[in-house]
């Protein structure tokens, strides 16, 4: 039942109670304990649909302490648009989920964002192999061809049949490049390709240095394995998302959108992500709305 499609999802989890015995089975998958006291002595109060720990008297239910505690939108559409944003390539606009799950737009918009949430990878692996680094511009919003308001820089960097990384930069500086990019690449890179662009002799240290290969755009693709092609192509996946499922990207959500293209991308070849997806939202704290909408800073 792990590996998903949208016939199994639909058939399997009709009701609440078929979402509360899946929750049930990928928290505790040894048995019910206590999330205070962590004792096993857990008793089910049938009537409450809830649980009662005998050692500490803890009553809790399933949900407790995870994104799904206290939530008014049923279980099964948050598992449907779980399942959708994992398995739609370019992502699912908030509009789109409206109508999908027949909510209002707020609710898209907030059950979105929090699923987006619980897809951040905590201190994930450094990058190592061969790896291509590049820089894109992403512009919040687009009147025709022409980029209008905040326009954000945004550094691939991905290893040759291997993972992706996207993150907002607050500037195309040698410096900053050079924080990001030790962030991500470990000691065990072998080559560093980008293009030509001034900036990397500069962000790279003295040991990467000896480790760069460059391409020159402006006469051809590729030189034999010398390309940014793969790093380019991440590139290229994202613009369509923004261009045409989401359709603007505000500069403070941006991460978000770019973490959750990330965990996509990293888990393409994943048969079990809608469970592993499960997991990480039952191990999520509620985002509250208040913290979405609220202004930021600049970017890290």
């Amino acid at each position: 039942m792990d590996e998903m499609n949208l016939v199994e999802l639909i058939k399997d989890f009709a009701d609440e109670n078929k979402c509360r015995a899946y929750i049930e089975k990928l928290r505790w998958p040894n048995g019910i304990e206590c999330p205070r006291c962590k004792s096993e002595k857990v008793y089910r109060i049938v009537k409450r649909d809830q649980l009662l720990c005998s050692s500490c008297e803890y009553q809790f239910s399933v949900t407790v302490d995870s994104i799904f505690h206290d939530t008014h939108l049923p279980l099964w559409k948050w598992f449907l648009a779980t399942y959708l944003l994992t398995e739609s390539r370019k992502g699912m606009s908030a509009n789109q989920m409206k109508r999908m799950l027949n909510v209002s737009y707020k609710t898209a918009w907030y059950l979105c964002h929090r699923i987006r949430a619980a897809m951040l990878e905590v201190a994930p692996p450094k990058l190592g192999g061969t790896v291509e680094i590049d820089e894109t511009y992403v512009a919040g919003k687009k009147r025709r061809w022409r980029a209008k308001g905040e326009v954000s820089v945004v550094i691939g960097i991905r290893q040759r049949n291997g993972d992706l990384r996207l993150i907002r930069a607050k500037d195309a500086k040698s410096v900053t490049v050079r924080e990001i990019i030790n962030a991500n690449i470990g000691g065990e890179v072998e080559v560093i390709m980008t293009d030509e662009s001034a900036i990397y002799p500069y962000a790279l240290d003295k040991m990467q240095k000896g480790l760069h290969k460059t391409i020159n755009h402006t006469r051809e693709d590729a030189h034999g394995d010398v390309h940014t092609n793969t790093v380019e192509s991440a590139f290229s996946l994202l613009k369509r998302g923004i261009v045409g499922t989401w359709h603007k990207v505000s500069a403070k959500h941006l991460p978000a959108y770019l973490d959750e293209m990330c965990f996509r991308f990293n888990n393409r070849k994943n048969d079990f992500l809608f469970r592993d997806t499960m997991l990480k939202l039952i191990g999520s704290p509620n985002l509250e709305y208040k913290n979405l909408t609220a202004k930021v800073q600049d970017a890290a």
